[in-house]
């Protein structure tokens, strides 16, 4: 996730203005290039907005899209930005999309947690949920914050037929501040892919992710705003060490009666 951060703020070095909230687009040849490792599909720009940029690409052997979000903000602060979306707890205050939300497991040695969240879908469709395993990280010496998340099953969380179970998601976000984790401002990565599994054509999901993406990030970052502004209290993930606190309904510890040793570390491929 590192690399690829820098990887892009080497795409953003090519735009005119070298802040991806006050660019203009360059020449699309290098952009498209550079934003991909080599030997990789290259990345096609669809969106481009003053505090962001919206590419995807294919994902062989699928009808789907990996997209790509590139963006900055200078109104708030990395740790604000980081903690609220962490916090599932204030989350169901400000996503009104969300129908459930909660900590299943917390692995203590590597602070992961495996979450189930449920969520609206635009009509007529079904309601969708995932299961996903999540785990954070905060660089003070590279001076980076990162969040990786993948789906996984959990024994737990049985499919429930109201809903339909999406198996195939994974999401990276890494944030950099322009200064220090304290001071407003920042430019932040977010790489994403699922399989909604609907039977719609791929131009409308493909429509409905990079519509729902930026709707996402910019309610994401008035919730940030407005816990900054009324002093929500928010637990500070970018201070605590795994393990820590957190209102998961079992951590790794409750489970060892499962059986003759407690669960093994939660790992990413």
């Amino acid at each position: 996730s590192m690399q690829e951060m820098k990887r892009m703020e080497s795409v953003a070095s090519l735009l005119q203005g070298g802040s991806p909230g006050e660019c203009q687009r360059a020449d699309p040849k290098p952009e498209r290039g550079a934003a991909a490792a080599p030997r990789e599909q290259p990345w096609e720009m669809i969106m481009d907005k003053k505090h962001f940029k919206l590419w995807r690409r294919p994902i062989e052997g699928t009808h789907l899209y990996q997209y790509r979000v590139f963006g900055s903000y200078a109104d708030v602060t990395p740790r604000q930005f980081f903690n609220v979306q962490l916090d599932t707890e204030y989350r169901k205050k400000w996503d009104s999309l969300v129908i459930k939300l909660d900590v299943i497991e917390r692995d203590l040695a590597t602070g992961s947690e495996v979450i189930h969240w449920v969520t609206h879908f635009p009509y007529p469709m079904y309601s969708r949920d995932y299961v996903y395993v999540r785990r954070y990280s905060v660089d003070k010496e590279n001076n980076l914050m990162v969040l990786v998340s993948r789906a996984v099953e959990h024994p737990s969380v049985p499919e429930d037929p109201e809903y339909v179970r999406v198996r195939t998601y994974e999401s990276q976000m890494v944030i950099r501040p322009h200064k220090t984790f304290d001071e407003n401002g920042f430019d932040y990565l977010l790489t994403y892919s699922d399989n909604p599994q609907t039977v719609f054509p791929r131009y409308c999901v493909s429509w409905m992710v990079s519509s729902g993406m930026p709707d996402f990030l910019e309610k994401l970052h008035t919730a940030a705003l407005k816990a900054k502004k009324m002093e929500i209290e928010v637990r500070d993930y970018a201070c605590a060490r795994p393990g820590e606190g957190g209102e998961g309904k079992a951590s790794a510890a409750e489970h060892k009666s499962d059986g003759a040793h407690g669960p093994a570390p939660l790992e990413y491929a």
